[in-house]
């Protein structure tokens, strides 16, 4: 087990080397640049979120597709995930963490952009879309649409499911002493009682659980930097200077280096804002909009809550909480995240839990929508294969939860790491090669002010 433990360690070294970062942060650059720095419309974007579209096609609206991808990707990579890009990657890993958030939200506005843009219609009504018909619709890619949708539905129980299901039953168990196996049990029914009402049932769960998880770990983190309050302007300093300088071992940080920090910073950020892996837009296809810049829009700001507010927070809470706490234990990213919040007495550990049970839950509700798309993209065009498809794979993914609850899962995060990887090279070269077709669109209704106006173009039927 400790061998493969270690050829998986290594594998995930490779795919998350430079020609990765390149590729990835350099999509990022390249269409915000292109696109004329979309970051700048957030506002607008926030007040499309909240706005309904009720006469536009979709099967959600556009604030239930965004809590749906929000509660796919506000998980333990927000907490923990944070907390483990700090003690693998030093303070500077937050930073890169940051910037690959407001650089990504030009690449989730491009992949929501292609989402709409390609959608499909079934012929039993539902609207289907994502990387992988932007990749046979827009580029003729076929393989790449298979390769995409493949890995997909394969990541789902990984990033998706057992990496959450594990978190929170070793959280409870750990903290509460309640028996992981009833954990799972309860969890698997939960989740299964949710997912069954398809995405309808979803979106309506997480618009719900979404603003109410997000608002409570949010207030409690700032009580803990109120807490740090004099460790504040040192902990931001030490941030930014570690994120381009190579650290020595000391201070309560161990020894990193500008290619660790920026490494461990960026997948951390794929991970929590997912912006080019190409999963969110899967669900940003089934939203009602009037055309496809608005709901670009609106997939645009599931970066910014993400990763610009909810990361930065929680890399300012662990940061100020070590220098503040120099015999805080900051080599274990699990470890690390219980220690900062357990210098707030009596809610710090309570904020903690709820924040990480909500999180995780709400992610393996988004994710298994993504898993069961992909499998119906592989299933074909038939409605009753379809069917039959998605319910195999919803009833492997509802026990998948039960084994996540109660497995050991050294090597998730490793392998979680390697399918984020293979997921984003398909969708970010459907970005860059479609690139015209992006900015096409956005002269159209963005940069000509005309995003009330709706879009002559109708999802075909499969």
């Amino acid at each position: 087990m400790q061998s493969i433990s270690s050829v998986i360690e290594s594998i995930s070294t490779a795919v998350w080397g430079w020609p990765m970062i390149i590729l990835l942060l350099g999509t990022h650059i390249f269409m915000t640049i292109r696109l004329r720095f979309p970051q700048l419309s957030v506002g607008k974007a926030i007040r499309l979120s909240i706005t309904k579209d009720k006469h536009s096609h979709g099967d959600v609206s556009q604030f239930g597709a965004l809590a749906t991808a929000l509660a796919a990707t506000i998980g333990t990579g927000n907490i923990v995930g944070v907390a483990t890009a700090v003690a693998l990657g030093g303070p500077g890993a937050v930073l890169w963490c940051w910037i690959t958030g407001v650089f990504g939200m030009a690449t989730k506005y491009s992949e929501g952009l292609l989402a709409v843009k390609y959608r499909v219609k079934t012929k039993d009504g539902r609207i289907l879309g994502g990387p992988m018909f932007a990749l046979e619709r827009g580029l003729h890619a076929k393989w790449l649409a298979i390769l995409f949708a493949v890995v997909t539905a394969i990541a789902a129980f990984g990033i998706g499911n057992t990496v959450q299901a594990n978190s929170i039953s070793l959280l409870l168990s750990e903290t509460y002493g309640i028996s992981q196996y009833l954990i799972g049990v309860i969890l698997a029914v939960l989740v299964l009682l949710v997912i069954v009402f398809g995405v309808k049932g979803i979106a309506k769960v997480c618009s719900t659980l979404v603003p109410f998880m997000a608002a409570f770990y949010v207030l409690g983190c700032l009580v803990i930097l109120g807490m740090n309050w004099p460790y504040l302007g040192e902990s931001i300093r030490l941030i930014c200077r570690s994120a381009f300088t190579a650290r020595a071992a000391g201070g309560g940080f161990v020894g990193s280096t500008v290619l660790i920090a920026c490494r461990f910073g960026i997948a951390r950020g794929l991970f929590s804002n997912e912006s080019g892996l190409g999963s969110a837009p899967i669900v940003a296809a089934a939203a009602q909009t009037r055309n496809p810049v608005r709901q670009a829009l609106v997939s645009s700001t599931g970066t910014f809550w993400d990763t610009v507010v909810v990361c930065a927070i929680t890399g300012l809470v662990l940061v100020s909480s070590i220098v503040a706490h120099p015999d805080i234990d900051c080599t274990q990213g699990a470890a690390l995240t219980k220690a900062a919040f357990d210098k707030l007495p009596l809610i710090g550990p309570i904020i903690l839990s709820v924040g990480i049970v909500t999180f995780a839950f709400s992610t393996i509700l988004g994710w298994s929508y993504y898993g069961e798309r992909a499998v119906e993209y592989l299933a074909g065009h038939n409605p009753k294969t379809a069917r039959i498809i998605t319910g195999i794979y919803r009833t492997l993914f509802v026990a998948a939860v039960f084994f996540g609850s109660v497995m050991s899962l050294s090597v998730v995060w490793n392998l979680a790491d390697i399918a984020n990887a293979m997921m984003a090279i398909p969708n970010l070269i459907a970005i860059l090669l479609l690139s015209g077709v992006i900015v096409r669109e956005t002269r159209k209704y963005l940069w000509e002010n005309r995003l009330d106006e709706e879009s002559d173009e109708t999802p075909p039927t499969l």
